[in-house]
């Protein structure tokens, strides 16, 4: 099976954001892609504040209209399709990721266990974590998400590899502080951490990344795309910086 790691360029035009990844996806499917990854908050960015004024806006059902129309996608072009939100359930957020099965279902929700994706003093309320960690049965296998730093909670690393996962969907974001997209840095301090963590995990691992707006983040995300062994080892990958499709021969990360 080939996967497609795709990395757009998330803007403050969401009906152009969704439509990008729309886009993108169908070009995949062209090129042979039969399951699709999308970064993290692919349809807004992680952008939210802390204020619930700001932030519930951004928020998504699940199901929703973004889930209704990649969903129309993953049928007419047989795929499967994980992506990352901020899903609005009621008054509450979390940062989620679906996986859309070629019959157009939510195969499976997953909501972020690890709380950095919002500020220490946001509303409990409102900004909330999942609890759960759950992997879905699909032609390659045992499937599953973490998010971001998820992945370097060991104790969540642990519950995860107790399913015996054939691949990992780790949709993240990520930004230097300075804002750049520094491609030394990352292969020299950053990637070798997380290769170690993919390791822990025991599975094949999709990373992907997207390309922040200065215009609406103050540290934007700087990209990437990664393929990444069950040994830690980076199998292919696009570089920081610039929108693009990562097809990957998934049997090479066995």
């Amino acid at each position: 099976m080939k996967a497609a790691l795709l990395v757009p360029r998330v803007t403050a035009d969401r009906a152009a954001d969704l439509h990008r990844a729309e886009q993108m996806t169908v070009d995949a499917a062209t090129s042979g892609a039969e399951l699709v990854l999308l970064p993290e908050a692919v349809l807004t960015g992680l952008i939210n504040n802390d204020d619930p004024a700001h932030d519930l806006p951004l928020g998504q059902s699940v199901p929703g209209p973004a889930t209704e129309r990649l969903g129309a996608v993953a049928h007419l072009h047989s795929l499967w399709i994980g992506f990352g939100l901020i899903e609005r359930a009621g008054d509450c957020l979390y940062d989620s990721a679906v996986l859309i099965a070629p019959d157009c279902s939510v195969a499976l929700r997953y909501r972020r266990n690890q709380p950095q994706w919002h500020g220490i003093d946001a509303d409990a309320a409102i900004y909330r974590q999942g609890t759960s960690i759950e992997v879905t049965r699909t032609p390659i296998g045992n499937v599953g998400f973490l998010i971001c730093g998820d992945l370097f909670d060991d104790a969540l690393v642990a519950r995860f590899r107790a399913f015996g996962p054939d691949l990992l969907l780790f949709p993240f974001a990520r930004c230097f502080p300075d804002g750049s997209a520094d491609q030394a840095r990352w292969d020299a301090e950053e990637m070798p951490e997380y290769a170690r963590q993919v390791a822990s995990v025991g599975a094949p691992t999709l990373m992907t990344n997207y390309v922040g707006d200065p215009d609406i983040e103050e540290c934007p995300s700087f990209g990437g795309a990664f393929a990444v062994s069950a040994r830690g080892e980076v199998v292919a990958s696009l570089p920081l910086g610039v929108e693009g499709i990562l097809l990957v021969d998934l049997n090479r990360l066995v």
